[in-house]
């Protein structure tokens, strides 16, 4: 019988900050634009909290009955891998997992429109996209993980997805200069999965699985996660300079440091295995990257 302390490890804990960047900033976006409502607010954290979990059970089981996490696995083990949580264990977790993640998905669309809305309908049908994608990333024999689609799904549901969605959750309306926030989050957030992925290369060679990274090779990979970092820290200048925040620009150095420094370190890798604490790194500057973005739009 798996401990709880194993299911707290399966859940991956450290990923949650990353998963709701997306979710303040469109919050806070609608806050400033006169529409917030703090139901909505904790319905919709309490729901990407939920899809993260899933996303994470799901890709443990998924990689772990595969073969894909190995005893050359240089990141932190699966638990379905080390005999942790058994596969049977992990399928009943990601049933009830789903099953509270559509009930908190179904709350939050009904909470925010009436339920003869269209916009009900539409992101009702996204839900059920959130969950699709938060499974079949490494489950099934279609795992679009597999297939070197994760950076895409990554992009659209951690940026775009996750602050527009979110702000049209709260406005009923779309504002298209918001598209650079959400963009520059889902290029944070997509680094940090290159990351994983250029840390894992080999491994994934071996087992079959189609990553960008893969396809790329280390030197390519690494030009890419550049550019998915430096573009994003524009986009967020630009959107502050065009929002008039003036010297209040200057405390995103707070954050800009150390994406430099980490853009610095991992040019200087020479083992793999030194990728794996950048991870976090980078996933904390997301969220701090946010987190200043809202708080400056707030003043």
């Amino acid at each position: 019988m798996a401990s709880l302390n194993h299911w707290i490890k399966a859940f991956r804990l450290r990923t949650l900050p990353l998963s709701i960047s997306g979710i303040l900033v469109g919050t806070v976006l609608a806050y400033v634009d006169g529409h917030y409502n703090s139901l909505i607010f904790f319905l919709a954290i309490l729901s990407t909290v939920s899809l993260q979990i899933l996303s994470n059970l799901a890709n443990d089981y998924g990689d772990g009955v595969k073969g894909t996490d190995n005893d050359s696995r240089i990141g932190p083990s699966r638990a379905v891998q080390l005999g942790l949580i058994s596969p049977a264990q992990m399928k009943l977790a990601l049933v009830i997992n789903t099953i509270i993640s559509l009930l908190l998905l179904s709350s939050l669309i009904i909470f925010s429109f009436s339920i003869s809305s269209i916009y009900t309908v539409i992101f009702g049908l996204l839900a059920l996209i959130s969950l699709y994608a938060a499974i079949t990333y490494t489950v099934g024999n279609n795992a679009y993980g597999y297939k070197a689609l994760g950076d895409l799904v990554v992009f659209l549901f951690f940026g775009i997805l996750s602050v527009n969605g979110s702000y049209f959750l709260y406005a009923k309306h779309f504002e298209w200069l918001y598209l650079m926030p959400s963009t520059a989050i889902g290029l944070l957030s997509v680094g940090v999965l290159n990351l994983n992925n250029m840390r894992d290369a080999e491994t994934d060679k071996l087992s079959g699985k189609i990553t960008v990274a893969l396809l790329l090779g280390p030197k390519l990979s690494l030009w890419y996660q550049f550019f998915l970092v430096i573009v994003a820290m524009l986009l967020i200048l630009i959107f502050a300079l065009m929002k008039g925040f003036g010297f209040l620009i200057l405390l995103f150095g707070l954050a800009y440091f150390p994406l430099f420094n980490h853009l610095y370190r991992i040019s200087k890798v020479d083992n793999k295995i030194n990728f794996d604490p950048e991870l976090k790194v980078l996933a904390l500057c997301t969220f701090f990257v946010s987190f200043l973005l809202a708080i400056i739009l707030l003043f």
